[in-house]
């Protein structure tokens, strides 16, 4: 566990090196250094999870971004209560220079990258995938006035535990409203070719607020969709501090 607390802290000393207000973190294409610490529950359709995240990011160049996450859990999937620590997710984002611009009265900007996502290898207490995956993905950011939208694209394959092979098609959508209030839809369609071409979708609803430049806070709204649905709905919290 200490060292775990080690890497959260040189995550977060490494990318607050910069200074970025104005674009909403929500976005995770938006230029910005942020660490959000955030909590969701979610109902599994009898046994449920608790997920408690820090979810960050900061630009190492003006066209390099650094993402990451540290998930630890409490469930009692396997039908007792356990709790460990998750996953930690670590993905860079590449914005081209060239493929920056605007088309009409939306500016846009795209962006290529790749993710990488190491278990922490508590599957037998019902806790993460038990497998280590990589995962490169392209994406676009779309902006006019207060409207983001962000369709995503990124596939997923294992190189150590389970076999991992999904492809996850994702829509953001960013509304900014009065009083610094913002609205935010996340919609996440994964195909899973390693298990019947599945679509354990969801949709992810968001309203945050910035108190101050460099405070907020929000609440999340999470509903599972389909047959083959990851649970069947979900609430959480968050704070955001911007540098």
């Amino acid at each position: 566990m200490k060292k775990t607390l080690k890497v959260i802290l040189a995550l977060m000393l490494v990318t607050g090196i910069t200074s970025a207000y104005g674009e909403n973190a929500s976005n995770p294409l938006a230029a910005v250094t942020n660490t959000d610490l955030r909590a969701q529950y979610f109902d599994l359709g009898g046994p449920d999870r608790r997920d408690y995240w820090v979810d960050g990011a900061g630009m190492l160049t003006p066209n390099l971004k650094l993402k990451y996450e540290i998930h630890y859990w409490d469930t009692d999937v396997t039908g007792s209560s356990e709790s460990d620590w998750e996953s930690l997710h670590l993905k860079l984002i590449y914005f081209p220079e060239k493929m920056i611009g605007k088309l009409g009265e939306w500016k846009y900007k795209v962006a290529i990258g790749g993710e990488s996502i190491v278990d922490f290898g508590n599957e037998d207490k019902g806790i993460g995938s038990g497998s280590d995956q990589i995962g490169p993905l392209v994406g676009v950011a779309m902006v006019r006035g207060g409207t983001v939208v962000v369709p995503l694209v990124q596939h997923y394959v294992s190189y150590d535990g389970p076999d991992v092979n999904t492809t996850a098609f994702r829509l953001i959508a960013i509304q900014s409203l009065p009083n610094k209030f913002w609205g935010k839809l996340d919609a996440k369609v994964p195909v899973d070719w390693e298990n019947d071409n599945e679509i354990p979708a969801t949709v992810e609803m968001q309203l945050g607020k910035m108190f101050t430049p460099a405070f907020g806070a929000y609440v999340d709204g999470l509903v599972g969709i389909g047959g083959h649905k990851p649970y069947d709905w979900g609430v959480g919290v968050g704070v955001r501090f911007n540098y």
